[in-house]
């Protein structure tokens, strides 16, 4: 064995720790026995903290399947922010009243994301004020989830396509947030009003507006027109926004809603 190579090798064998502690946009990073993905803002200055997305797929997703979304990563690059992809750890998102739920509940999702952004702000420069919850299908169920129970833990929530199974809860158990919904006016595969699912129903985006309405305190609606969007829009005394946005069409997804969401919680003064 060579000096150089012998001097490499002692290298790695002083510093395993880091080396298995290296993780990012094309690895795992580890929280217990469950992980994450994160990709850092190539444009963050000289390691000054950022603000955040943690975005959480749908049925069937992976961390790994968002972190090849080019366009969500591109909204994050333009942002400024880091991506954070969390991981359902098998083919969705473990919440109550879900399909099969006394199977499914496998384990606790709140404590999984209080993990993750715990690891996240002790590793990386993020701004654990500035961290903004978003998610698709499923993931948005997972988001209203954490909209209810983990408000105090994100400046804002973007919901697309999807609430919580029925029944919706009757209040939340912490403070009220700033939530900016998006949906589909014809979506099939999650209507506005829920569907049957095997021996759960999806609950109301309707009935789940108006219980986070009156649980805040939000004013009576108005509406605005955006690009591809008509929203109706609420405010409470605390500055939070509760908006609802529609889009002609059906179960689909577009990174232009993740920038609106952006736009629309930095214009309230949450990030």
């Amino acid at each position: 064995m060579s000096k150089f190579v012998s001097a490499i090798f002692a290298v790695v064998l002083m510093f395993p720790a880091q080396q298995g502690a290296a993780c990012g946009a094309n690895s795992d990073c580890m929280v217990g026995d469950r992980t994450y993905r994160i990709r850092m803002p190539e444009k963050s200055n000289d390691g000054d903290p950022v603000g955040a997305i943690v975005f959480a797929h749908g049925y069937r997703g992976s961390a790994a399947g968002v972190m090849r979304n080019k366009s969500l990563a591109k909204v994050a690059e333009d942002l400024g922010v880091a991506l954070i992809a969390v991981d359902a750890g098998g083919e969705d998102w473990a919440l109550p009243n879900g399909p099969h739920a006394g199977e499914t509940l496998r384990t606790d999702e709140l404590a999984y994301f209080d993990a993750v952004l715990e690891d996240v702000t002790a590793k990386f420069p993020v701004d654990g004020t500035k961290i903004m919850a978003s998610g698709f299908s499923a993931g948005a169920m997972m988001v209203w989830t954490l909209a209810c129970y983990r408000s105090d833990s994100f400046a804002g929530f973007a919901p697309v396509s999807g609430t919580f199974w029925a029944p919706v809860p009757a209040s939340c158990d912490t403070p009220p947030a700033s939530i900016v919904h998006f949906h589909g006016t014809s979506d099939p595969t999650v209507p506005i009003e829920g569907r049957q699912i095997q021996d759960a129903r999806q609950g109301s985006v309707t009935e789940t507006l108006a219980m986070y309405a009156k649980y805040g305190k939000f004013s009576e609606p108005s509406t605005i027109t955006l690009p591809g969007l008509e929203c109706q829009t609420q405010t409470n005394a605390g500055g939070e926004i509760l908006n609802f946005c529609q889009f002609e069409g059906g179960h689909s997804f577009s990174t232009a809603y993740i920038r609106q969401a952006w736009a629309m919680l930095t214009e309230a003064g949450q990030l």
